[in-house]
């Protein structure tokens, strides 16, 4: 049975999109009901500046009591910078992630620096912490809000500049979700061709209805480790036109049902969606008629 990695990343691209402030205790109320049901490795939010994403302004709070109470599982943040990844050091992560356009015109807007900054930031981080996983989230990866299709020529430029500075993995990123299946099988297969042995996931945006389908083309072409967020909630805020996430529990579903493995208890992830979706307002994307009629199903 093939194992599929699912990445909980609700508690950074989803909440980041939440206006209202969460407290932190139910912050970490549900990072531990994500956790027991058999999460394991988890984006539990991003160091950025709080004038940026006000939502994050907790994170060192977040990040202490996680490590502290979860040292057999795998948290990990977001950083925009250096200064971020100087930040996620400090505060005891054993990895990291950063985001890099593939968008020169993305990248300016999300993170205000262009991709070549980004580049240098991210060679001096993993010069710095050379004992840290560090990956990069490779957003606009099929298609930018302001320069339309990205083309696959300068995908692979990107992945390549980034395995060259010593990326431990890359997530290819639907940040806006314009992909389709056939894009996605193509530029899965191309970057799996030209770097065989670099650890590849995925992480698909769910505009357009299309996450559940793109997220399983890219598994059916080697994609092993997907990024999904509890309920669906989310959307860049950065990126014009974005919407909310592939939903973990749908996903998981999908996946259990069509024989591959998870590791994850469906009945417990989905009491932890109908949770937040109770606790913390924002854009589910339509997710929530899917769970309350999932609930009604006896083999669920």
């Amino acid at each position: 049975m093939t194992k599929i990695t699912v990445v909980e990343v609700a508690p950074r691209d989803g909440w980041q999109s939440v206006r209202e402030q969460i407290p932190t205790e139910t912050k970490l109320a549900l990072i531990r009901r994500m956790f027991a049901a058999g999460i394991v490795r988890m984006q539990i939010g991003s160091f950025v500046s709080p004038k940026a994403i006000p939502q994050m302004a907790d994170i060192a709070q977040v990040v202490e009591a996680v490590l502290a109470e979860y040292p057999d599982k795998r948290p990990f943040v977001l950083v925009p910078n250096f200064k971020g990844a100087q930040r996620a050091a400090a505060a005891g992560l054993k990895e990291f992630t950063t985001v890099i356009s593939v968008s020169e015109q993305h990248n300016l807007a999300n993170v205000n620096c262009t991709v070549s900054d980004s580049l240098e930031q991210f060679a001096r981080m993993r010069q710095e912490f050379p004992d840290l996983r560090i990956s990069a989230d490779l957003a606009t990866s099929f298609g930018c809000p302001f320069a339309g299709e990205t083309p696959l020529a300068r995908l692979l430029e990107i992945v390549d500049a980034v395995v060259a500075r010593g990326a431990d993995s890359v997530t290819l990123c639907d940040t806006i979700g314009v992909a389709h299946p056939l894009q996605v099988a193509a530029y899965v297969q191309a970057v799996r061709h030209d770097f065989p042995q670099l650890p590849l996931a995925i992480h698909i945006h769910d505009t357009r209805n299309m996450g559940m389908l793109n997220t399983y083309t890219a598994i059916q072409n080697g994609v092993y480790e997907v990024e999904t967020a509890l309920g669906g909630l989310g959307g860049c805020p950065f990126a014009p036109g974005a919407s909310g996430n592939t939903a973990t529990e749908d996903l998981v579903y999908l996946l259990q049902r069509s024989g591959y493995q998870t590791d994850i208890d469906f009945p417990a992830l989905l009491a932890a969606a109908k949770e937040m979706h109770a606790l913390v307002p924002g854009n589910y994307s339509g997710h929530q008629i899917n769970i309350n009629a999932c609930a009604q199903e006896a083999n669920c």
